[in-house]
């Protein structure tokens, strides 16, 4: 297969996506495969949460709707621009793949196809479907796939390289297994918000969205705040009051009130508005529900720190107060070329 072939693939792919918004899927005669595929995917959404009762419709629309957005030819055009495929030599790499939001791994299974090697698959048991039937779509396309992608149950075989991701338990565990392979290894991060004080509450708002997204769940969520030593967590909590309705989810509900118990029981100083508490705390990862805060002196010394713990942070938003910061708002809509832990998955793949 072409480079080119493989983009128009995945352009048709994201045309396919396009059509499901929530409360508003329109079925488009121009798309390929809606005879055979349209109905089975709104189907699949609407089942998705007794798949996983975090991947409810509202979520699974949303990370659909980012894909949609990203497969365009304008996109795929941009992000491959820099990269010379031609002495790549077409090897087996193994994908295995976290289920903590929809379609986390979908970004590695594009990188390895789109590079022209084989895609050897094994997903979480928390997100066992979607993949699946996007593969299928790509397949139904552009029959040259099938011979490109494959679905593993049990123990993976015969692979060249692989790209796996999990916990920092299950990282040492990968590290050590795989330490006979070229490897990309991901572990836990977090996102982090800094702020001023001075920040809009639109700005605000958008903030609630980085943080309520998917649950808290992803490793693109905000899971911790640094905020001035006066700073008053009044606008803040207005500025997320939007997202109230969250506490209505039970699973949600559920979390909030176990780590709410814990931390009271705990004696620690809490803030709540009655769907979130946030509580001062040095760690990085917060429970869902919650979000951590911490004071900083100065943003010259909170800069140097952030870049000494860059490890354990995914991206961080903020009104440009630090360096390489997104805008609020955006933290769980990235680029195709914005990389997970800032690794080049393509330069990666191309050098196997």
């Amino acid at each position: 297969m072409t480079l080119e072939t493989k983009k128009i693939a995945f352009t048709e792919l994201g045309k396919f996506l396009s059509q499901f918004n929530e409360g508003n899927c329109i079925k488009k005669e121009t798309v390929f495969g809606n005879d055979l595929f349209f109905e089975k995917f709104t189907d699949l959404i609407q089942l998705s949460q007794s798949h996983n009762g975090w991947f409810t419709p509202e979520q699974v629309f949303f990370s659909i709707q980012s894909w949609a957005k990203a497969l365009t030819k304008e996109n795929l055009d941009q992000w491959l621009s820099k990269y010379d495929f031609s002495e790549v030599k077409p090897k087996k790499v193994a994908l295995i793949l976290a289920g903590n939001i929809p379609l986390v791994g979908f970004h590695d299974f594009l990188s390895v196809l789109i590079t022209g090697h084989t895609v050897l698959i094994k997903t979480s048991s928390n997100d066992q479907h979607l993949l699946p039937f996007m593969a299928n779509y790509l397949i139904a396309f552009e029959p040259q796939f099938a011979n490109k992608i494959e679905f593993v149950e049990g123990k993976l075989e015969n692979f060249d390289a692989v790209i796996a991701t999990g916990s920092n338990n299950t990282a040492r565990y990968f590290e050590y297994y795989f330490k006979d392979k070229p490897s990309i290894i991901r572990k836990n991060r977090n996102s982090i918000a800094v702020l001023n004080g001075e920040e809009t509450t639109a700005q605000l708002t958008a903030l609630g969205e980085d943080i309520f997204r998917y649950f808290g769940l992803g490793c693109r969520s905000i899971s911790k705040l640094f905020v001035p030593k006066d700073y008053s967590f009044v606008p803040f909590f207005e500025g997320i009051f939007k997202y109230q309705d969250v506490i209505h989810y039970e699973k949600y509900a559920n979390n909030y009130d176990y780590n709410k118990a814990v931390f009271l029981m705990s004696n620690f100083k809490l803030l709540d508005n009655g769907f979130l508490t946030i509580k001062e705390d040095s760690s990085y990862g917060s429970p869902i529900s919650s979000v951590f805060y911490e004071y900083y002196d100065n943003l010259d010394d909170l800069q140097k720190r952030l870049e000494n713990e860059n490890e354990q942070i995914q991206c961080i938003t903020s009104n440009n107060l630090v360096k390489n910061s997104i805008d609020f708002g955006q933290t769980q809509q990235p680029e195709l070329w914005d990389y997970a832990d800032n690794v080049d998955t393509v330069s990666f793949l191309m050098q196997l």
